[in-house]
């Protein structure tokens, strides 16, 4: 079968997702070629721009910037601007992302107007919007459908996919049938820019008004500049989120845990985590880890607001850590020189050992294995005589505790001047025998490639028999 039949294939697997249907607006016209398709050029810059997106994430925030100039901050206006940030921050955490995109819990019907309501003061798009893009991350993460891939660079993460228009045929598909049955979500949605203009001007604005006389300050601080910063702080999740930290569960994606991006984004920082265990209702599992999402939504559940928090079993995200370290072990060790492998040295008879050391070679032919240790014998820590005492002998015992017991470091640099192996070596020759005949041998290779010599396992390292009565 051609690759191009089994591409083709591929794309018509029915995998039980389709299109994203808007409920407001009409439906994109696939047929026609997108701006987005076209080179941007002086002539046509202005028509690859989402100006609805641009207005409402850079020239408000500006506008806003400008006026606080003017305008003076009260203190109960910045008490108030603070609260309802971390409102309306949670309405994107708690509610858009772990309640909806990932169900990783379920909310009571209060619970879930507030989340909404909040949600929409953050101004970042509808909840079922925003989930379905979000889905799509997940399922696509850094590739060409992922709708903010970091790999496009991190601006374009950060802000470039809003404010440049996205061509929706790239857009992965995903699965938003309970959103579509969540009549809070569809509430939200049909009525979406009457819910940001009130949750996220006005309500703020007359709550500053009427509570502490300061209208434009209402407006200026809890209002315009908010929303500007909760943006920034999520969209932080796209961008700085996927670049900026540590790889504890999987490295072969980009998403990272840093606890200034969790700072930043209200425990959202431990992306690492939350990619590899996505409907867990943390995204912080050590109870020192900034998380305060994870904090509301399990005093939410205190409350009798939330039930059914899911959660890794950690024994499977112990599981993922260990992997991980296994990981990056193996490629330290693949870094390392561990020696010639047996199977690859020459098999060397007895005779023609002791007539190469004879010829000038400082060999030593230790558990079947023979070494070259002329550059070594000045550096021996025991001495030039001790290690040229056995120049052509079998110093097995020797090596072994006959004379010293050697380090596990002693085997481990032993093993780099391996140059062949005795005929007659035993469990040596038989080993290297075996593999030439593809038999089955006892040995592990590491993820890779590499053989894994584990301390106290070295060739080299031959247990002493244990005295007894019996041998008097």
């Amino acid at each position: 079968m051609s690759s191009s039949s089994s591409a083709v294939q591929a794309k018509a697997f029915p995998d039980g997702t389709t299109d994203y249907v808007p409920l407001r607006g009409k439906k994109a016209d696939f047929n026609k070629v997108h701006i987005s398709d076209t080179p941007m050029t002086w002539s046509n810059w202005h028509k690859h721009v989402n100006w609805l997106n641009t207005t409402f994430i850079i020239f408000i925030p500006l506008a806003g910037f400008v006026g606080a100039y003017w305008v003076p901050l009260q203190l109960y206006t910045a008490i108030f601007s603070v609260i309802y940030y971390f409102n309306t921050g949670l309405g994107i955490t708690a509610g858009y992302h772990r309640l909806w995109a990932h169900t990783s819990y379920r909310a009571s019907t209060p619970l879930k107007i507030y989340l909404a309501a909040v949600g929409a003061g953050a101004v970042e798009g509808s909840i079922r919007w925003w989930s379905r893009d979000h889905r799509a991350h997940h399922r696509y993460t850094d590739t060409e459908k992922d709708p903010y891939s970091v790999r496009k660079g991190l601006l374009y993460s950060h802000l470039g996919w809003m404010v440049l228009k996205q061509n929706p045929k790239r857009a992965g598909r995903t699965d938003i049938t309970d959103l579509n049955e969540d009549p809070v979500v569809v509430w939200q949605h049909r009525n979406y820019l009457k819910c940001v203009i009130f949750m996220g001007l006005v309500f703020p604005t007359c709550f500053c008004g009427l509570m502490f006389n300061d209208w434009l300050g209402g407006f200026v601080y809890a209002g315009i500049l908010r929303i500007c910063f909760v943006q920034q702080a999520t969209f932080c999740v796209n961008s700085l989120a996927h670049w900026l930290g540590d790889q504890p569960f999987d490295d072969r994606n980009s998403p990272r845990d840093h606890v200034i991006t969790a700072i930043v984004t209200l425990g959202e920082g431990y992306h690492n985590f939350h990619h590899e265990f996505p409907s867990d209702y943390r995204n912080a599992i050590e109870w020192w880890q900034y998380d305060p999402t994870k904090w509301a939504i399990y005093a939410w559940k205190m409350l009798g607001l939330a039930y059914d928090l899911k959660q890794f079993r950690a024994n499977e995200i112990e599981k993922g850590r260990v992997q991980q370290l296994q990981k990056k072990l193996d490629q330290k060790r693949a870094t390392l020189d561990w020696g010639t492998p047996l199977e690859q040295l020459p098999v060397i008879s007895w005779d023609d050992f002791v007539a190469e050391s004879k010829n000038g070679k400082a060999l030593v032919a230790i558990a079947g294995v023979i070494h070259d240790v002329t550059d070594f014998i000045k550096d021996h820590p025991g001495g030039k005589a001790l290690i040229s005492s056995a120049i052509g002998k079998d110093a097995t015992s020797i090596f072994n505790g006959g004379v010293y017991n050697h380090s596990n470091a002693a085997h481990n640099l032993l093993s780099t001047m391996r140059v062949g192996v005795l005929r007659g070596g035993c469990e040596v020759e038989i080993w290297k025998r075996a593999q030439f005949e593809n038999k089955d041998v006892t040995y592990m290779n590491d993820s890779a490639g590499q053989r894994i010599h584990r301390a106290g396992t070295q060739v080299t390292k031959v247990s002493q028999p244990v005295a007894s009565a019996d041998a008097a």
